[in-house]
């Protein structure tokens, strides 16, 4: 269908998808969108990870129970809780069984908590490598990966000893005839994540990137997890001092980073792909740059993309938004 929608073969087609968050069905599609889109590349752009971790408490007599966005689920059988257990990960949770006394200690103690969570997270990072890996053996399909700011770091390691993935974060990374400099850093959120820093860093981290890029813009890709200011592509619910959306989410307010817009508009390269605010799916330009974000609908186990034919011109003029 992709190929149909462009008159022309592609010099590079890419296919770029971010903002999965845990989601165990989006990072397959995601492993399968090379081979059926026909892209050479597939470039995820950042918040890989999860959010949250979901008990299965083990209640005796072969009978477990666990909630799941407020719906308490009773199971009798190994086989409803494998397929609870599959849910869960589908939308983009941590599962893990459990036993009473084991939920009272986890109750009572924060850090351990945050130990299971980190414990669950990483090992579902170490999971998704191995499945790259076999999926892409042999199908000459290169894929690059770079953490989002609600990436913990400790999955930079794990992407970076992959065989077949790529950890793109704070290089520039050649790719055919074009060259890709990534990051997941963001300006400040009022989530305090993990990859955020104020504007005049962010820009400098910016600058000390862009700055070893040899190619010329028409053969430049920026993947910057945040979008750029006013862009449009940054466009949120804005809210009040207890996180909640004021006006019930009809007060939009651009939320995007300035020295990423600084950035772009310095530069000028071909392509600029973002994320991060999920519901602000589309595309601009800034100057000569293409700029998309696809957006993100993890939670529904669907994942939004953008398939980009880049033919080294001094703008890109095929592109399509997709989802499935």
């Amino acid at each position: 269908m992709i190929s149909k929608l462009f008159s022309r073969g592609p010099d590079t087609r890419i296919f770029f998808a971010t903002d999965i968050h845990g989601s165990e069905t989006c990072w397959k599609k995601f492993l399968n969108a090379g081979k059926h889109y026909e892209a050479k590349a597939i470039i995820l752009g950042g918040d890989m990870t999860g959010k949250a971790l979901v008990p299965i408490v083990e209640e005796g007599a072969g009978r477990w129970q666990a909630t799941l966005l407020e719906n308490r689920r009773t199971f009798e059988s190994e086989d409803e809780v494998k397929e609870f257990e599959t849910s869960v990960r589908q939308r983009g949770y941590y599962p893990f069984r459990t036993t009473p006394d084991e939920m009272a200690e986890l109750a009572s103690d924060e850090n351990l908590r945050e130990q299971l969570f980190h414990q669950e997270m990483l090992g579902t990072v170490e999971r998704w490598m191995r499945m790259a890996d076999e999926k892409l053996e042999g199908t000459g399909i290169e894929c690059f990966v770079s953490p989002g700011n609600d990436d913990q770091f400790e999955v930079d390691e794990i992407i970076a000893a992959a065989k077949h993935v790529r950890l793109a974060e704070g290089r520039v990374i050649e790719f055919g005839d074009f060259q890709m400099v990534s990051t997941g850093w963001a300006n400040r959120t009022p989530w305090d994540t993990y990859r955020e820093e104020d504007e005049s860093d962010l820009a400098e981290r910016l600058r000390k990137m862009t700055s070893q890029v040899t190619a010329p813009p028409e053969k430049t890709v920026y993947n910057f997890h945040c979008p750029p200011h006013g862009s449009g592509l940054d466009d949120a619910p804005e809210i009040d001092e207890d996180m909640r959306p004021k006006h019930g989410g009809r007060s939009i307010v651009p939320v995007g980073s300035t020295a990423v817009r600084e950035a772009i508009e310095e530069g000028q390269p071909a392509l600029a792909l973002h994320g991060h605010i999920h519901e602000a799916r589309g595309n601009t330009r800034i100057g000569r740059t293409l700029c998309i974000n696809p957006g993100s609908s993890y939670e529904q186990g669907q994942l939004l993309g953008a398939v980009v034919d880049l033919d080294g011109g001094k703008k890109v003029k095929r592109f399509v938004l997709t989802s499935g």
